[in-house]
Formats: structure tokens, C-alpha cells, sequence
């Protein structure tokens, strides 16, 4: 199977499991207060109007990275298996659950259009 489609699932696994502790540029409340991640979020003063919107918003950001990457895992297994249709059903389901992040995670979408891509060369 491609190596490199392989690698750039493995790659998407990675970052979106972490997409909640590296972060990306966000802010919250009418001043724009800039929080970065959910350690971040965490670590906000208790004072702080907006911590709880912060650390929802990362601790929703964690959860849909964990669910993009078991169904990455699937589409990893699919392509180890040489089954190009299951990889990119699974990987079709990651770039959904993405869509909300999309502009800041820029994770899945790209690995979807390149089975695409590929299936459509096939």
C-alpha cells in the first residue's frame, strides 16, 4: 500500500490526539483574552469570567481529536489491509468530526483529499 498515505495518517493520529494540548490561536469573552490550549485554560484564574467557556470549548477540542483519531486508527488498519474504500469511509468520518476546527486544526481534511485523490487515480 502507499507509504506515504500511510505516514500521513499516522501523522493526523498524532496531532489530532494532541490537538487540545498544543492548540492553536483562539480567544474568549469581549476582550479577546487569548487562550491557547486546555493546560492553559486550565491554569486560568478561577476570576476569570471566561475560564469555564475556555476549558469547555478545549475539553470539546480534546474529545473530538480522540474520536477523529480511533476512526484515523480505522482507516490505518484499512490501508494496511489494502482496503481503500473502508480507509477512506473512516477518514471521510475524521474530516467530519473536524469540520468545526477545521481552520485551526487543518488535520484531516488534507488526508481525505489525498485518498480521494489516490481512489480517483486507482
Amino acid at each position: 500500500m502507499d507509504q506515504e498515505l500511510i505516514q500521513q495518517v499516522k501523522e493526523a493520529i498524532d496531532r489530532s490526539v494532541n490537538w487540545a494540548e498544543t492548540g492553536w490561536h483562539i480567544t474568549f469573552g469581549p476582550r479577546r483574552t487569548e487562550v491557547l490550549s486546555l493546560p492553559e485554560a486550565e491554569k486560568m484564574p478561577r476570576t476569570f469570567v471566561y475560564r469555564e467557556e475556555a476549558v469547555n470549548y478545549w475539553k470539546q477540542v480534546q474529545l473530538t481529536g480522540e474520536d477523529a483519531a480511533a476512526s484515523g486508527k480505522k482507516a490505518l488498519l484499512a490501508l494496511e489491509n489494502n482496503n481503500l474504500k473502508a480507509a477512506e469511509d473512516a477518514l471521510y468520518f475524521c474530516q467530519y468530526l473536524e469540520k468545526p476546527f477545521t481552520k485551526e486544526a487543518q488535520t484531516w481534511l488534507p488526508v481525505h483529499q489525498a485518498i480521494k485523490k489516490k481512489m480517483e487515480a486507482v
